[in-house]
This record gives structure tokens, C-alpha cells and sequence, in this order.
């Protein structure tokens, strides 16, 4: 009997080969189901960085506009009154309303693009500017910055390319 006990002891002391090929095969399973899991989890964060970027760049946008209606920006007739770049936001500009007091700031740092394809461009540099002269659905570069919008090609979750958000 006691040959039979250490017979049975032994056969329990390991893993069968079709015991790691069922374990193997489920681990693979699950991975297979987690990595989309994951990459749309990504993409989703990335949208919503986008969607908090643009909102905020075009806010200051609006109160850089503001600011030239109510006077405490100086501009010239001919122009529209948004900002000629969009390092007029972070850089700053004399307040016609208060000449001793700090400039008037509209944004901290201009954020980056989360979708921008060059890791080595500026902030500045991954967003497309579109002047108030241009037409909206063929946005162009000019005097002016009155929206910005992605460069990137790829399109969101919502089916709705980034460049369009």
C-alpha cells in the first residue's frame, strides 16, 4: 500500500502537457480580449486631453477677442481683433485700460496636440491656426488666429475625423 500512496503522490507533484497548453491557451485568450481593452482606453484619454485642449485655446481666443472689444487690447480698424498669433496668448499684452498694472495673459502655455504625429514640435507647432478671412470648411494661415484644430489625420471614436473636432 505504501507504494501505491507514493505512486499517486508522485503523479500529483506536476502539470500535465495538456494542462499548460489549456492554461496557455486561456492566457492568450485573454490577452487577445485586453489589448483592444487597453488601446481603446488610450485612444479615449487622448480624445478627451484633445477636447480639454481645444476648448481651452479657444476660450482664450474669445477673451483675447473680448479684450480688443472692450479696449483693453489696441488694434487697427482693418483688423478683425483676434489674436495674431497664438503667442499673444501666453506672452502677453499691454492692458490700454490699466497701462501700470501686469499685462493681460490668456493662457498659461499653449497645450500640445495629444495626436500630433512629431514628438519634437513645439505646442505651437502641432495645432493648424485658421485666420477669420478663411473659409470654414477649407481653414488657411493669415493675419489672425480664429480657430485652431488638429493636424492629425486619424479619426475619433465618434467617427468624426480630429482635424473636424
Amino acid at each position: 500500500m505504501a507504494t501505491s500512496s507514493s505512486a499517486i503522490r508522485h503523479r500529483n507533484t506536476g502539470f500535465s502537457l495538456l494542462e499548460l497548453l489549456a492554461a496557455a491557451a486561456i492566457i492568450g485568450l485573454l490577452a487577445s480580449v485586453a489589448v483592444p481593452f487597453v488601446e481603446t482606453t488610450v485612444k479615449r484619454q487622448k480624445e478627451r486631453e484633445l477636447r480639454t485642449a481645444l476648448r481651452d485655446i479657444r476660450q482664450a481666443i474669445d477673451a483675447y477677442k473680448h479684450a480688443v472689444a472692450t479696449g483693453h487690447i489696441a488694434t487697427k480698424l482693418e483688423l478683425s481683433g483676434y489674436p495674431p498669433s497664438l503667442t499673444e496668448l501666453v506672452g502677453g499684452v499691454e492692458d490700454l485700460a490699466n497701462k501700470t498694472g501686469p499685462k493681460l495673459y490668456f493662457l498659461r502655455r499653449i497645450p500640445r496636440d495629444p495626436f500630433a504625429a512629431d514628438a519634437t514640435a513645439t505646442a505651437i507647432q502641432t495645432w493648424g491656426v485658421r485666420s477669420f478671412a478663411s473659409e470654414p470648411d477649407n481653414p488657411a494661415v493669415g493675419d489672425d488666429v480664429f480657430d485652431v484644430y488638429s493636424l492629425s489625420a486619424r479619426t475619433g471614436l465618434n467617427g468624426v475625423p480630429y482635424r473636424e473636432w
